[in-house]
């Protein structure tokens, strides 16, 4: 009777373990791993070269004194009060001012006007006394060599005066300003001033022989500066040189940037990413959801609750993103977080 009561207390103890490793089995079975997805829409992906340097003004130049004279800077009509430095300046605007009373005098300005004027009646009224008969060729000769000589002595005075104005050979912005003491004489050649035109700017760039190929005139390059976080610059490949360095194994190009709205200035470091590559309407996921194995790269998507595997041929990348030639269609829901711990048909549960 003893025996009997083992033998069905061991069952029980027995079904008991049985049915315990059952339930175990069945949750186990029933875990869901935790991911999230994105649905694949056509997208473009654009791949750029990327380079660092310098940007310098379009247009410069620095205006010295062709005169010696007494110095007197003028007033910015805009602002009211003498030039400065920022001051924005038009083409032909006068600067500063250089007097020399017995300079003026010396040129005799008014007595070479008049005698061009008595030279060119002169002139005339030899022509009609030579239709008429009246002079010779010799006597309407001279005539005409007096009054281009009269022309000449007079123009070269206006040019002499016009160097006591020292305008702005374009506009632009003055970027420096020697100080002078108004009322003190310059030399000659003393520098006055120097004004930049910014609106458009270059940088001069070198990039490795492999791009030659994908460089071309007026390609568009995107420029950005840690100063302007939130603004890209447009520009282009204004020069190519067809030459390699053979010591660095680069090619020159210089990039023409649009600065009208005058974010950059000229001397700042900044980040081209030129334009080599794009295509529109493909197939483009993040690089970080890829699984790179032995046997080609791979990813997953999940439909009606399981994960599949798909083995991808991939086409043009940058540095976030990759374009999918293969593998994958429109629609797919991609995991793009909790791929790390999947097997092909694993059970998961999809979180947004």
């Amino acid at each position: 009777m003893k025996s009997v009561k083992n033998t069905v207390g061991a069952l029980l103890v027995l079904l008991a373990v049985t049915a315990c490793n059952n339930e175990e089995s069945n949750i186990q079975t029933e875990i869901k791993i935790p991911v999230s997805v994105t649905i694949i829409k056509p997208q473009s992906i654009s791949r750029f070269i990327e380079t660092t340097g310098t940007v310098y003004s379009s247009k410069e130049g620095a205006i010295k004194s062709e005169l010696t004279g007494i110095y007197r800077l003028q007033t910015n009509p805009a602002t009211g009060r003498p030039f400065a430095l920022g001051d924005a300046v038009r083409q032909g605007q006068v600067i500063i001012r250089l007097e020399d009373k017995e300079f003026e005098n010396n040129l005799q300005l008014d007595g070479k006007k008049l005698s061009l004027e008595v030279s060119e009646n002169n002139l005339n009224k030899q022509k009609s006394l030579f239709e008429k008969g009246g002079v010779t060729q010799t006597e309407l000769n001279q005539a005409s060599i007096d009054y281009v000589n009269s022309k000449y002595a007079y123009e070269n005075a206006e040019i002499q005066k016009a160097k006591m104005f020292v305008k702005a050979p374009f506009t632009g912005v003055i970027v420096s300003i020697p100080y002078h003491t108004d009322g003190v004489r310059i030399d000659q050649g003393q520098e006055l001033f120097k004004v930049m035109e910014y609106e458009h700017l270059l940088m001069d760039v070198k990039l490795p022989e492999k791009h030659l190929p994908e460089v071309t005139l007026n390609q568009l390059v995107q420029i950005t500066n840690y100063n302007l976080a939130t603004d890209t610059i447009l520009g282009k490949i204004s020069q190519i040189s067809p030459v390699i360095d053979t010591e660095t194994r680069t090619f020159q190009s210089v990039l023409q940037i649009n600065n009208d709205k005058k974010l950059l200035r000229p001397g700042m470091f900044i980040k081209a990413a030129i334009l080599s590559e794009q295509r529109d309407s493909t197939i483009v996921i993040p690089k970080e959801t890829i699984i790179s194995r032995q046997d080609g790269k791979v990813v997953f998507t999940v439909e009606n609750g399981i994960a599949t595997e798909k083995k991808i041929t991939t086409g043009l990348e940058n540095q976030d993103v990759i374009e999918v030639l293969d593998g994958l269609k429109v629609n797919d829901r991609l995991v793009v977080t909790g791929f790390e711990t999947l097997r092909n048909k694993s059970k998961v549960s999809v979180i947004q």
